[in-house]
């Protein structure tokens, strides 16, 4: 197998893994889950999950078999701005973690809604926190971390350009889903706060 091909296979790996990720969780394929499954749909999110973390080993495990060439080591004094990275993504992702409904996004919540209230329901939309600074702080500190995350070799520079083209996708996507769900309120949240790079517009 030339060093091409193996390359390629790699990015053909992973885009098939963002493509399932986006797909699964789509609201066609989420649509047809309920009508499969019924009332045991909202079992459908936490197997999502896992699916989505144990999914990522074969991958990986593919990547690390490769041998790789080292473009940039973030040598003196770029690997101040490596941990400086790390940083802002932490701060992004805890900010994240203080104002979403982790239980609701690993669908831990919608199984106990179900079992105790019989009903499902929507995540709530709030703009407090992070939230008023960034959209979406864990895609933003997602990115950051993607390119921040060890050495750029001829390897992973394949699985950055893959994974940050799928989180910008999947930010889009998630935007139309938001407006299909929230509605003018939503519509009017993006006019004060940016998508991906955290600042006050206004």
């Amino acid at each position: 197998m030339t060093r091409i091909h193996s390359i390629s296979i790699l990015a053909l790996l992973w885009a098939t893994w963002c493509f399932l990720h986006s797909l699964l969780i789509s609201r066609f394929f989420a649509a047809w889950i309920k009508k499969i499954l019924g009332s045991r749909h909202n079992y459908y999110r936490l197997l999502y999950a896992i699916f989505s973390l144990f999914s990522l080993f074969p991958v990986i495990y593919f990547q690390l078999g490769l041998e790789e060439k080292v473009i940039f080591a973030w040598p003196w004094p770029w690997f101040v701005v490596k941990y400086g990275t790390y940083a802002v993504a932490f701060l992004l992702f805890y900010g994240g973690y203080r104002v979403y409904d982790i239980q609701y996004m690993l669908g831990i919540r919608q199984i106990h809604e179900m079992e105790h209230r019989g009903k499902d329901e929507l995540m709530g939309f709030t703009t407090e926190g992070i939230l008023g600074y960034v959209r979406h702080p864990w895609y933003s500190g997602a990115i950051l971390l993607v390119w921040a995350f060890g050495i750029v070799t001829d390897v992973s520079l394949v699985s950055k350009l893959v994974l940050s083209v799928y989180i910008i996708i999947g930010t889009l996507l998630e935007e139309q889903k938001l407006i299909r769900e929230i509605g003018e309120p939503y519509r009017a949240y993006r006019k004060k706060v940016p998508m991906l790079i955290p600042w006050k517009k206004s």
